[in-house]
């Protein structure tokens, strides 16, 4: 953690963080064999579950099945070990926004999709477009109580946080914002201001991730508050983080996760490297992020973490 800070703060790590998730899809798939692997990295997976109550410990979302959240969006799972999608939207009409209740605080941390997933998965991809598209009267009262919510619940975290709060939610699509950067200015931009600043208020740090085509509105980020993005290589492409995010915007970048179950071994080391050289700064500004999933040979995976083992220490 304390050189993900020094990254953040431009505070001349020495060395790049690297920051490795791993699916619980993975361990289910690969068995003993992932568990061997992740022995010989132990400077980046720290924690080998049981595989024997594997499903015990994964989120609600992850299990098969149906799962209901505190706003009664219904989520089903036909891929154990895998995130969830809602297929069930608890208001799908507009009148119904006007009754919806916001429900008490959940225990733990904010989730994945807090903010502006929250409205799609309130409403349907669709149906929330249309609101936007519209601009009706309705779209600023969910936004308003998705926000209320929110911010309760950073309200209740803060005290149990250590010095950086954790947020995530997939603003992008593959190739832009589906509701464009000026609406996501006007409707958006706010509420992540109002959160953000509570927690740099409390003398916190702001991680925020988000999948998508997001570097037009990093800048945005950083304005509202957040003190590292963790944004994706493929979808925004290295050139335009170059040039919106280099000594401006730490990020901590989410390598090609599209190449990696398909990439000779050696592709994958330039991928790495060409990242590094292309942004790293002796100050900081620069983590690396590598997220496995079961589709990943385990000789890939080996490739990327031997990679990280060799670029972290790049000097320029």
């Amino acid at each position: 953690m304390s050189l993900l800070i020094k990254a953040m703060t431009y505070d001349y790590p020495e060395e790049l963080p690297v920051s490795v998730g791993i699916l619980p899809a993975m361990w289910k798939h690969y068995g003993e064999d992932m568990i061997r692997f992740a022995k010989a990295y132990p400077e980046f997976i720290t924690h080998i579950p049981d595989l024997h109550n594997l499903e015990a410990h994964m989120p609600s979302s992850y299990r098969y099945g149906n799962y209901v959240d505190e706003w009664f969006c219904v989520w089903t799972n036909i891929a154990e070990g895998m995130e969830s999608i809602v297929t069930g939207h608890p208001v799908p009409n507009r009148r119904d926004i006007l009754s919806l209740a916001i429900p008490a605080v959940r225990e733990g941390g904010i989730p994945h999709g807090f903010m502006y997933l929250r409205l799609l998965d309130l409403r349907g991809f669709e149906e929330a477009m249309v609101d936007f598209a519209e601009e009706c009267g309705e779209l600023s009262i969910l936004i308003d109580k998705v926000l209320t919510y929110n911010c309760r619940h950073i309200k209740a975290q803060l005290p149990h946080t250590g010095d950086v709060m954790f947020f995530g939610d997939d603003l992008g699509m593959q190739k832009g914002l589906a509701i464009g950067a000026e609406k996501w200015r006007k409707y958006l931009k706010p509420c992540y201001q109002t959160m953000f600043r509570m927690v740099r208020d409390a003398e916190k740090l702001v991680y925020l991730h988000s999948d998508g085509m997001i570097y037009e509105i990093m800048p945005d980020l950083a304005e509202c508050g957040a003190n590292m993005i963790n944004p994706q290589y493929s979808a925004n492409g290295l050139d335009h983080l170059v040039r919106v995010c280099k000594g401006k915007i730490p990020i901590n970048l989410d390598l090609d996760r599209q190449l990696f179950p398909h990439a000779t071994p050696s592709a994958l080391d330039d991928h790495v490297k060409e990242c590094v050289e292309a942004l790293y700064l002796p100050q900081g500004g620069l983590g690396l992020s590598i997220e496995l999933n079961y589709d990943v040979p385990l000789a890939n995976a080996a490739a990327l973490l031997d990679a990280a083992r060799k670029y972290r220490v790049y000097k320029g």
